[in-house]
């Protein structure tokens, strides 16, 4: 594979390493991209790439638009997402949830089309929509047949740029989350979750409130707060639509553009996509506290956390190595430990969470409330066992080939292999293809993934439960 490296333009990302504006014949393959910034037109801004059989192709529109898409030989679907780079992370106090709100609303219609008309747009074409809001990315996206990918955009885009917010909807959707919000407060596993985040981020901190909002603020939350924080943060500048399956780029470029001109959004030739928010977020440590919820359950949930790696840190695959190692399968040290051995847990696994300029790392358990001390100690000693005496080559092998196979077969589906663009985009600001993030996960030493371990050990922790009172 070649790897084309000349100098960032001016104005683009300043990130190095940055490939140049390739011909749109797509001969040339790649391992790894950094995904300038600039207006419509800025050398590097216009890509056409090859990974493996797939052509990858990426444009900057005029209105700061970013458009990437992954045309794939053979496949008969189509996904095509919008997504936003604002989450529950971009809040501001007292409007706590606005984020969610606003993407339940975006389907409940707009001035083309009612909410049951977007829904039978789908059902027509026997297509299926959906969104998802995170801390940090907001997305719309929809998986159908190739032929009816540009229908689909129509739709897509119609919402996320023409919804009316209705006050008759505003209100009944109002009452739906709050049930939503209900549902999931009566759910330990859900109460645990939420209590993670508090322990890890800071209960009043952006990271660490709830994605949904609480009952209180989205019972008094305005409909015009909703409106502004809409209309804030979804402009043209900051979409990125991302397409992957039987799509051509072209005529997504040409469908997105002409949806944006009738929408009214901005399409000005000069305009560049906002920074990303790793471009503008400083790195800080984290001060983690214990957080205990008392719940009369039969199970307890436990969590031990610590400060972990943010999004962009370069130690990410050996965290990911390190994280199945201790609790990622069923072969893991904490399974067969705390289950197999012990008997202690149902389930129980190792994760981190990366943000831009944050990350956490964690352990699970969910056990009889008389074994919680157990199960911590236990959790506790497989993980300084790790960083002490750190890994087998068994284990290691192990590891990469569960991970590289994840990814592989993860990548056959045309869903996945658009949201991977769209985090990449949106997330990252950086894009490797398939067979560099195999080699990158295979490449990763017992050394490494010590040296994480380590590191992580050094770091202050804290316990989260949620369960019965002793």
């Amino acid at each position: 594979m070649t790897n084309l490296q000349p100098a960032a333009p001016a104005t683009a990302s300043t990130a190095t390493g940055a490939p140049a504006s390739t011909t749109a014949d797509a001969t040339t393959s790649y391992t790894e991209l950094e995904l300038l910034r600039g207006p419509a037109g800025t050398p590097g801004t216009e890509l056409s790439l090859l990974d493996g059989g797939a052509t990858l192709r990426r444009s900057i529109l005029p209105g700061g638009v970013r458009v990437i898409t992954e045309q794939v030989p053979g496949l008969r679907s189509a996904s095509i997402g919008m997504w936003f780079g604002v989450g529950s992370r971009d809040e501001v106090p007292g409007q706590e949830g606005s984020t969610h709100f606003l993407e339940h609303l975006l389907f409940k219609g707009t001035a083309k089309r009612d909410a049951r008309a977007i829904a039978e747009a789908f059902d027509l074409i026997g297509g299926e929509s959906n969104a998802a809001t995170s801390k940090e990315h907001t997305s719309y996206y929809a998986r159908v047949q190739g032929h009816d990918a540009m229908t689909a955009l129509d739709v897509v885009t119609d919402m996320v740029t023409s919804s009316l917010l209705s006050p008759q909807e505003v209100e009944t959707e109002r009452g739906v989350i709050i049930s939503e919000l209900a549902s999931a407060a009566d759910d330990p596993a859900d109460v645990a979750q939420e209590a993670f985040a508090k322990a890890a981020f800071g209960e009043d901190a952006p990271l660490g409130r709830p994605i949904g909002g609480t009952p209180e603020v989205i019972a008094a939350v305005a409909r015009d707060a909703v409106w502004e924080h809409y209309k804030r943060t979804y402009a043209s500048d900051t979409l990125v639509v991302a397409a992957a399956g039987a799509v051509n780029h072209d005529e997504v470029c040409e469908r997105v553009m002409a949806d944006l001109a009738e929408a009214g959004w901005d399409t000005s030739a000069s305009a560049a996509p906002r920074p990303r928010r790793f471009e503008t977020t400083a790195v800080e440590p984290l001060d983690v506290h214990d957080v205990t919820v008392r719940r009369e359950t039969e199970q307890a949930h436990v969590y031990l956390t610590c400060q972990g790696i943010a999004v962009r840190d370069e130690r990410r695959w050996a965290m990911s190595v390190l994280t199945t190692i201790l609790g990622g399968g069923m072969s893991s040290r904490l399974f067969q430990e705390v289950r197999e051995r012990r008997g202690l847990a149902y389930s129980t696994y190792a994760f981190d969470v990366s943000y831009a300029g944050a990350g956490a790392f964690g352990m699970y358990a969910g056990c009889a409330p008389r074994d919680v001390e157990e199960v911590c100690a236990v959790m506790e000693g497989e993980f300084e066992r790790l960083a002490t005496h750190g890994v087998t080559e068994h284990e290691l092998a192990r590891a990469r080939g569960q991970l590289t196979g994840s990814m592989v077969l993860g990548g056959e589906d045309s869903l996945a292999r658009m949201g991977r663009l769209g985090r990449g985009e949106v997330v990252t600001g950086r894009l490797r293809s398939m067979d560099e993030s195999v080699r990158l996960l295979r490449s990763v030493t017992a050394a490494e993934v010590q040296e994480v371990a380590t590191w992580l050990a050094g770091q202050a922790r804290a316990r989260v439960l949620v369960g019965p009172g002793s």
